[in-house]
């Protein structure tokens, strides 16, 4: 086995009698490289929107939801209250009220949602951390405050520092059947923006928080809740408190964990991510297999080498190593300098932010977000490498045996 190695670097790394041979190898070097870094660079750019849409959602989402399989509310006495707060990992217990609902602000208008939050929603999530414009608060005193993504405050053009004009919020009154008056035909009331959120457009465009005093208030409720929401102790498996509660409450209810609430998300994400590295991979398949021309360019360059080394007694499977290990040396030279130079541009973008998103009033990140895996790392030169053995082996397999004969 040494010996086939060291024919091949030497063949590698030794001057050739036709430069064009140099070039050809130099460009199928550069090809795996420029093919590497890609790959390296666009997985770690998608972690890193991945890592941070996860962290924007995980700020809104709770460990866990509970919400009724029949019905859009449910009233929860204060003895389940009570059972749920009192299982092994539950700091925070959170009523929800949510509904659809008309917005108006001045003279446009967008269909919404109304979240209402008791006081440990504040706890439970990192939502103040997403807030860009105003303040992260719902209520003061007896004044009441709506927390506004992003897409709503764009749609209805609303700005935290305008006091002269109020949020109107609109839902059909529960009970009525006849639409003849208007007026009593929808529940309305105001409120004052005061504050605005970015998460996901989507979401941002669809939900605004405010108390659930307001929101009940609005929907003519009393102590009815469309959720509840659990946090866990980090030190607690989330898991294990799942299964506590549906011990406790049974069948009636669906429980959710983050990765269920926006199952969806995660798997348009993974599904985005995994059809660009398939792409990329056919085109790194066509930069790989530029080792078929080099090799064909370096047996017919070496045929008088080839000839020698058989009349000395070389076999045509130590032959075939001596090239197929060339090839794989293009290969792993190729993958080792793409790896290298997609970690040092990753890291630069991390360290200095040199590339910037081009809208950054509509998101949290002014630059692109990268983060780096070591899986990442094996997946691509393990690509690269299972590319290459089998682009060094057919050149190899084909050429080699008719350089022989003519050697012979």
């Amino acid at each position: 086995m040494k010996l086939p190695l060291f024919i091949a670097l030497r063949y590698l790394i030794s001057k050739k009698k036709h430069n064009i041979i140099h070039v050809i190898s130099a460009i199928s070097i550069g090809g795996i490289t420029f093919g590497t870094m890609a790959l390296i660079i666009v997985l770690s750019v998608f972690n890193g929107f991945e890592s941070l849409v996860i962290s924007m959602f995980n700020a809104i989402n709770p460990d866990l939801e509970i919400t009724p399989k029949t019905g859009k509310t449910f009233t929860p006495d204060s003895l389940l209250a009570t059972q749920i707060r009192n299982i092994n990992g539950v700091v925070y217990y959170t009523e929800v009220v949510e509904e659809n609902v008309l917005l108006k602000y001045k003279e446009k208008q967008h269909i919404a949602v109304i979240k209402g939050v008791s006081k440990d929603f504040f706890n439970a999530s990192d939502i103040c951390k997403l807030i860009y414009s105003g303040s992260c608060a719902v209520s003061e005193g007896n004044v009441d405050f709506a927390l506004l993504g992003s897409g709503i405050a764009g749609i209805l053009e609303i700005y935290t520092d305008d006091y002269m004009n109020l949020l109107s919020v609109y839902v059909p009154r529960r009970g009525t059947s006849s639409v003849t008056d208007p007026t009593k035909a929808f529940s309305n009331k105001q409120i004052i923006p005061g504050g605005l959120f970015a998460v996901e457009y989507e979401y941002d465009s669809k939900y605004f928080i405010t108390d659930i005093n307001f929101a009940r208030s609005l929907l003519l409720y009393t102590d009815e809740v469309s959720a509840l929401e659990i946090g866990v102790d980090k030190k607690v498996d989330v898991s294990s408190v799942k299964n506590e509660l549906v011990n406790l409450l049974g069948n009636s209810f669906n429980i959710k964990n983050r990765f269920e609430q926006q199952e969806l998300m995660y798997k348009v994400m993974t599904s985005e991510k995994w059809a660009i590295f398939l792409i990329l991979t056919f085109i790194l398949i066509i930069a790989v297999f530029n080792v078929i021309g080099t090799l064909t360019m370096l047996v017919l360059e070496k045929k008088n080498d080839i000839s020698i080394l058989w009349t000395l007694g070389a076999d045509q499977t130590l032959l075939k190593k001596v090239f197929f290990f060339e090839g794989l040396m293009i290969n792993f030279a190729g993958a080792l300098l793409g790896l290298v130079a997609g970690g040092i541009v990753c890291w630069l973008q991390q360290t200095f932010s040199l590339i910037a998103l081009e809208n950054t009033q509509s998101f949290i990140v002014e630059a692109y977000p990268v983060r780096m895996q070591i899986p990442d790392f094996v997946l691509v030169f393990s690509t690269v490498m299972i590319i290459g053995v089998v682009a060094s082996y057919l050149p190899v397999r084909r050429l080699k045996i008719q350089a022989i004969e003519r050697g012979k």
